[in-house]
């Protein structure tokens, strides 16, 4: 196992602090969920220090709203709006095929948490799944060109501690024969999206392409909307500028360059841990998540879910 990447930052650091100083002139990001909460600041933090930015968002009427706030605040004028829906391949495939040209960072931010009742999306498959991973997974495949195009590109998932709450189970992902439990069915779509990080960077890396995922922290947005709210202490949440940090920091810091395969938390890489939590937000990286076996079993699922 190798040494845990430590950074200069922590859990009160801010997406603009730690990448104080980056120019971002020349390069092309696209983040999606890009209309509140982190996404948002992520998009403000990136297009602040000159990166042309397209919100990929699932209501481009809220995207135009977001974006022209955005090029007020930031001073920048290439904010750009796409619909990209991530429950929808046909709104991923659309825009990856109308994508041109190179990109240097894709943030796969959009997500939904802990649905209270069984929902079944893309191919059937549980909603939570077919949204955070099936759709991020398509997009990232269809976007695979222009990220090696890029000379050098990132690849960001915002998964979270929630994944602690449940591995991939492969001989059951869509709950066909096991009771539906919203934590669980969240927990396996964010484990999902580590193992996406892994196997993407174990892939790619020789193309120039990183790839790592992260939990952001406990920031009060939309997510916790179908949970009755954020339950976390107020001492322990973050803000907006906070939340937004990991994002930021594995996107664009020139001290990320060459990481990839890794799961990041408060800025710094996590330490694996092996005891289940009782509550979200509990620190650390399920062994399971970052499983090299797990990650090209479930890359090669993807793959034959998608075709």
């Amino acid at each position: 196992m190798s040494e845990l990447f430590r950074s200069p930052f922590d859990r009160h650091s801010t997406a603009s602090e730690v990448i104080k100083s980056v120019d971002l002139s020349g390069k092309r990001a696209v983040i999606t969920g890009a209309t509140s909460g982190i996404g948002v600041e992520t998009a403000r933090a990136l297009a602040a220090i000159g990166a042309e930015v397209t919100l990929a968002v699932r209501r481009p009427d809220a995207g135009e709203q977001v974006a022209a706030d955005l090029r007020t605040k930031t001073g920048k004028d290439a904010i750009h709006v796409a619909r990209v829906d991530v429950a929808d391949l046909a709104s991923v495939n659309a825009f990856t095929a109308a994508w041109a040209g190179p990109l240097h960072i894709l943030v796969n931010n959009a997500g939904i948490m802990m649905l209270p009742e069984l929902e079944r999306g893309t191919g059937g498959h549980e909603q939570q799944f077919a949204t955070n991973y099936l759709g991020h997974f398509a997009l990232a495949l269809g976007l695979h060109g222009a990220l090696a195009d890029a000379g050098g590109a990132r690849m960001v998932n915002v998964s979270s501690s929630g994944h602690m709450f449940s591995p991939v189970v492969f001989d059951d992902l869509d709950y066909r024969f096991r009771p539906y439990d919203a934590l669980g069915a969240y927990g396996q779509s964010k484990t999902a999206e580590v193992l996406l990080a892994v196997e993407a960077d174990r892939r790619w890396s020789g193309e120039g392409i990183r790839a790592n995922a992260l939990h952001p922290g406990a920031i009060a947005t939309n997510l916790q909307r179908h949970t009755g709210g954020l339950k976390t202490p107020e001492p322990y949440r973050k803000t907006l500028g906070q939340g937004a940090a990991t994002s930021v920091f594995l996107a664009a810091s020139p001290l990320a360059e060459g990481v990839g395969g890794r799961y990041f938390e408060d800025v710094n890489e996590a330490p694996q841990v092996t005891s289940r939590p009782t509550q979200l937000g509990v620190p650390g990286v399920a062994p399971y998540a970052l499983d090299a076996a797990n990650a090209e079993r479930l890359w090669d699922l993807g793959t034959t879910i998608l075709r």
